[in-house]
C-alpha cells in the first residue's frame, strides 16, 4: 500500500502560560480525502511556550490539496490551556500554512483554514463555504452588540473583561503591567492618602510644591513654566491633547460680537480685524457642543462647565495668539468678551476655556473618536469577517486588546462612581449627553485627516506638528492599504460582489453610527477606492489618532491649572478686578486633581507588551505579496521616524506622539 510522509510543524505562542501538557491531536482535511487523526507527541517536552515542534506522520491516503486542519485538545490530569500560533503542513512537495493565534481551552476542537486570503466569492468548495459560515456563526454567538445608552455607539455585550474569549483579553504580561501601573502612578505622584481630600488648594504655591514633588516629564515642566503665556495657550490647539478643534474663521459668529475696537491693539499695526479675516490669519475654537450640559455635583457642590468661544490670531512671528474669549454661547451683558488686556480676568477666562477643553477632549476627541469607534470596528470585524478574509487579516492586528481596555474604561472611568464621574464637571448625566452630541455632530470627513485639515482651513498654519506628522502617516497607511487591496480586489466588481464586506460596513453604519445618513459614513462599498479610504480611516483611528490624543495626557494635564477637570465656581459675569487667588479657588479641588493625575499618568506609560505601528508579529498573511508590502510599509515608517526626529532637534517642545515607534498598533491602553 502506498503511503505519504507528512511533516507537521506546530508553533506555540510566546506569551506567558502558552504551552500545554495536554494531549493535542491533528487531522488533515484535503480536497480528496481526510487523514487519520495523529497525536502531537514526541519524546521530551512538547508544545512549550515560544517553540516550534516538528512531527512526521505516515498518511495512507491521497488527500489532494490540504484545505483545513482540525486541532483537538484533551485535558491530561488537571489540564491547562494552549495558545497555538501557527501550524505548517508539508505534504507531497507542497507547503500549507494555517495561522491560528488562538487559545484552546479544556476539551476543545478547532478547524483552521489554509492561510491564503480568500474572498467569499472565491470559495468554490462546499466544505470551505460551510467553514466560513460556521466560523461566523460561532463568532456571532461569542461577540454580540449591546447598548447601555441611547444615541451612543453600541459596544460588545460583555460586562467583565475576564468573560471575553481568551485571545481578546490582555496577556498576562500586559494585565500585570496595567495593574502595576496603577500603584506606580500613585507612588510616582506621592499621593498616599490624600486622594480623598475634598479641600480646595489653599494657594498656587502649595500646588507648585506638590507638583515639584512628584515625577514630572520634560514637557509637563514646560507646561508649568509657560501655561500663563498666550502663545502657549494657542500652541496647545495645534500640538496638545486636542489638536482637532481649531478652524479658520472667515466671519465672526453673530453670537460672538467681537469688534475691531476691541482687538485692534493685539493685531499688527495698521491692520484691522476685517483685514486679518480676509487674509486668513484669524482662527476660532467653538465649544458649542458643551452648551447647556447638565453639570456634576461633587461633594454636594455644584460644578461648572462653560461653552466658550475663543478667537485666535496668527501673528507675523508665527505665534497663534488668543485675542478674545467669551465663556458662554449667548452674547449679552452678563457674558463679557475677555481680552488680553484684562489682567487676571484674562488668565481666569483662559483657565475656564482649558477646563472646557479637558472635558471635550476626554469624552469626544479621545473616548468617542478613538476608543468607542475602535470598538465598533472591532466588533463588526469579528462578527462579519472570517479569519481567511483579506480585510480581516489587514485589520485584526489593529484591534489587539481594544475590547478588554474599553470594558475596563466603561467600568472604572465613565460609569457611575467612575473616575470621570467623580472628578469632571460633566460627570453624571453630562458624560452621556456630551458623547451623544459628539456622535450626532461626527462626520466621515472629520475622520479622514486630509479632508478634515482642508475643511477646517488649517493647512497653512506653521508649526502644526500634529497635522504634518499625521498627514505623512495617513499617506503611508493609505499606500499600504491600497497595495493590499489591489492584490485582492483588482476591480470594483470584486468589492461589489463581496457579501461579507458589504455586511461588515452595514454593521458599522447601523450599530456604530446608528444609521445616521447625515454622518456620511458609507452604507455600502461601490469601489476599491472607497474601501481603501475607509480602511485607512480604521487603521489611522485605532493607531495614529489614538496615540496623538492619548500619549500627551500627563504632559499637558498634570499641571492642573492648565487643564482643570472641573471648575468649582461659575464663570465670571463681569470684568471686575480680581486677585490671583480667585483662580486657585475656582479650579478643581485636591481630590479631583489627584485622581486625574493618577489616571493620566497610568494611560501615558509606555508598556513593555506593546506592538508598534508597522509591526505584525502574527503572520496573518502567508502570501509573498502582502508580506512584501508590510516590509515596504515598515520602511516608510522608519523614514518618517527619522524626519520627525530631525524636526524635533530644532524645537524646544518636542512633538513625539506620532513617532511610529511611539504609536501603538491598536487602542491598547
Amino acid at each position: 500500500m502506498v503511503s505519504f510522509t507528512c511533516k507537521v510543524s506546530v508553533t506555540t505562542g510566546k506569551m506567558a502560560f502558552a504551552g500545554t501538557n495536554d494531549n493535542v491531536y491533528i487531522t488533515l482535511i484535503g480536497t480528496d480525502d481526510t487523514s487519520d487523526t495523529f497525536n502531537l507527541h514526541n519524546w521530551g517536552q512538547n508544545l512549550v511556550r515560544g517553540t516550534t515542534n516538528v512531527y512526521y506522520f505516515s498518511c495512507k491516503k491521497h488527500l489532494g490539496d490540504i484545505v483545513l486542519i482540525r486541532l483537538e485538545k484533551s485535558p491530561h490530569l488537571l489540564g491547562d490551556d494552549w495558545f497555538c500560533s501557527m501550524v505548517t503542513v508539508e505534504f507531497e512537495e507542497k507547503t500549507y500554512n494555517f495561522p491560528c493565534y488562538r487559545w484552546l481551552k479544556g476539551k476543545e476542537s478547532l478547524e483552521l483554514r489554509e492561510g491564503k486570503a480568500k474572498k467569499p466569492q472565491e470559495d468554490q468548495l462546499d466544505i470551505l463555504q460551510k467553514h466560513r459560515k460556521s466560523e461566523l456563526e460561532s463568532r456571532r454567538t461569542l461577540i454580540q452588540w449591546a447598548a447601555t445608552e441611547e444615541n451612543i455607539p453600541k459596544h460588545v455585550h460583555y460586562e467583565r473583561p475576564e468573560d471575553l474569549p481568551s485571545e481578546l483579553q490582555l496577556s498576562y504580561t500586559k494585565e500585570t503591567e496595567l495593574n502595576f501601573s496603577i500603584f506606580k502612578a500613585l507612588a510616582d505622584l506621592g499621593l498616599g492618602g490624600i486622594t480623598c481630600n475634598r479641600d480646595s488648594w489653599e494657594s498656587m504655591k502649595i500646588y507648585e510644591k506638590f507638583f515639584n514633588h512628584y515625577k514630572t516629564t520634560n514637557i509637563s515642566e514646560k507646561v508649568q513654566k509657560y501655561w500663563k503665556e498666550d502663545s502657549f495657550f494657542g500652541y496647545q490647539y495645534l500640538n496638545g491633547t486636542n489638536p482637532i478643534l481649531i478652524k479658520q474663521c472667515k466671519q465672526i459668529p453673530p453670537n460672538f460680537p467681537v469688534t475691531n475696537d476691541m482687538v485692534h491693539e493685539f493685531l499688527e499695526k495698521s491692520s484691522s480685524l476685517q483685514e486679518e479675516l480676509e487674509k486668513g490669519s484669524i482662527y476660532l475654537v467653538d465649544y458649542e457642543l458643551l452648551d447647556g450640559i447638565e453639570t456634576n455635583i461633587i461633594d454636594n457642590k455644584k460644578q461648572y462647565l462653560p461653552a466658550p468661544l475663543c478667537l485666535l490670531y496668527l501673528d507675523n512671528e508665527e505665534n497663534l495668539m488668543p485675542i478674545a474669549i467669551q465663556l458662554e454661547q449667548k452674547a449679552g451683558p452678563e457674558n463679557p468678551i475677555f481680552l488680553p488686556s484684562d489682567s487676571v480676568c484674562w488668565l481666569l477666562a483662559k483657565t475656564y476655556v482649558r477646563s472646557a477643553d479637558f472635558n471635550y477632549f476626554e469624552l469626544v476627541t479621545h473616548l468617542l473618536r478613538t476608543h468607542l469607534l475602535a470598538e465598533v470596528f472591532c466588533v463588526a470585524t469579528l462578527r462579519q469577517l472570517p479569519s481567511v478574509h483579506p480585510v480581516f487579516k489587514v485589520l485584526i492586528p489593529h484591534m489587539r486588546y481594544t475590547l478588554h481596555i474599553n470594558i475596563l474604561a466603561r467600568n472604572t472611568l465613565v460609569s457611575k462612581g467612575g473616575v470621570l464621574d467623580e472628578v469632571s464637571s460633566c460627570g453624571g448625566k453630562g458624560i452621556s449627553e456630551v458623547i451623544q452630541r459628539g456622535l450626532t455632530s461626527l462626520t466621515y470627513s472629520a475622520l479622514c485627516l486630509p479632508d478634515d485639515i482642508a475643511a477646517r482651513g488649517v493647512g497653512g498654519i506653521p508649526n502644526y506638528h500634529y497635522r504634518d506628522d499625521g498627514l505623512k502617516l495617513w499617506a503611508a497607511i493609505n499606500r499600504f492599504v491600497e497595495g493590499i487591496l489591489k492584490h485582492y480586489y483588482p476591480a470594483d466588481k470584486d468589492v461589489l460582489e463581496d457579501t461579507e464586506l458589504q455586511a461588515w460596513i452595514e454593521d458599522i453604519f447601523t450599530n456604530g453610527f446608528l444609521g445616521r445618513e447625515q454622518s456620511g459614513i458609507p452604507e455600502t462599498f461601490l469601489t476599491v477606492h472607497e474601501l481603501t479610504n475607509f480602511l485607512t480611516v480604521v487603521i489611522f483611528t485605532c493607531s495614529v489618532q489614538h496615540s496623538a490624543v492619548n500619549s500627551g495626557q500627563f504632559d499637558y494635564c498634570s499641571w492642573m491649572p492648565n487643564a482643570p477637570p472641573t471648575m468649582t465656581r461659575p464663570p465670571p459675569t463681569t470684568k471686575q478686578d480680581l486677585i490671583f487667588s480667585e483662580l486657585i479657588h475656582s479650579i478643581a479641588d485636591k481630590n479631583s486633581t489627584l485622581k486625574t493625575l493618577a489616571v493620566t499618568r497610568m494611560v501615558s506609560y509606555s508598556y513593555l507588551d506593546k506592538v508598534k505601528l508597522g509591526d505584525y508579529p502574527e503572520k496573518q498573511f502567508t502570501e509573498k505579496r502582502p508580506q512584501d508590502l508590510i516590509l515596504k510599509f515598515r520602511s516608510e515608517l522608519e523614514k518618517i521616524e527619522d524626519e520627525i526626529n530631525a524636526r524635533n532637534t530644532s524645537i524646544e517642545i518636542k512633538y513625539t506622539y506620532m513617532l511610529p515607534s511611539v504609536v501603538e498598533n491598536s487602542v491598547a491602553v
